[in-house]
């Protein structure tokens, strides 16, 4: 490819189909420079080093997976819109391996990370789906914790094989968004998980 070509946008992108491709541990500056067929040193016009690249990489993928929930949500609310989340999100993590991986990267910079519109854009997305439920803080940060676990260890479990019981596998996860719809729906709120304690009794 001719270097007059190259953008930091174009950069990123071939970085990110790069992981896709080998693993987004294994992204290096001059596997991505042969790909353009140019020097190391042309990228450096467009990429600070390795850690800014994944960086942007872990930037984009977040803002990709954003795209893809909030398109699948649009219009839906309750157990529809945890569903219609849920799948978006694991849909995009199988077919995107390694762009997944930068947007659960937890080398990289917490402080670029969080200051991105992109990460803030997720947690509204999130909470948004969870006020269906009527929660409020501190159960929707809770709560969206849980689902982020949920998902990320049922899907890294798939990806690497480690489902070997011969029940199908979109069975098992569709039961299990089922699971999750119920809990939700039965969250116990923390203010009254509290004052159940104060009073003595067991909260339901």
């Amino acid at each position: 490819m001719a270097r007059a070509g190259l953008t930091a946008e174009r950069v990123t992108t071939a970085a990110a189909d790069l992981a896709d491709a080998v693993g987004f541990e294994n992204i290096t500056v001059s596997a991505l420079a042969r790909s353009f067929g140019v020097k190391d040193a042309s990228l450096y016009a467009h990429v600070r080093n390795l850690q800014d690249l994944r960086e942007r990489v872990a930037i984009q993928a977040g803002g990709e997976l954003a795209d893809r929930i909030a398109a699948a949500v649009a219009g839906r609310a309750g157990k529809d819109a945890m569903v219609a989340f849920a799948n978006a999100y694991r849909d995009y993590a199988l077919a995107h391996p390694g762009r997944y991986a930068a947007t659960q990267a937890v080398q990289l910079d917490p402080a670029v990370l969080a200051g991105s519109t992109v990460y803030i854009r997720t947690i509204e997305l999130t909470h948004a789906m969870l006020r269906a439920y009527r929660l409020v803080e501190p159960d929707l940060t809770d709560a969206g914790r849980l689902l982020r676990s949920a998902f990320h260890g049922y899907i890294t479990l798939e990806a690497n094989g480690g489902f070997s019981h011969s029940r199908d596998v979109q069975k098992s996860w569709e039961r299990a968004l089922d699971g999750l719809d119920l809990l939700l729906e039965n969250w116990p709120a923390e203010s009254s998980r509290h004052a159940a304690e104060e009073e003595g009794v067991q909260p339901r």
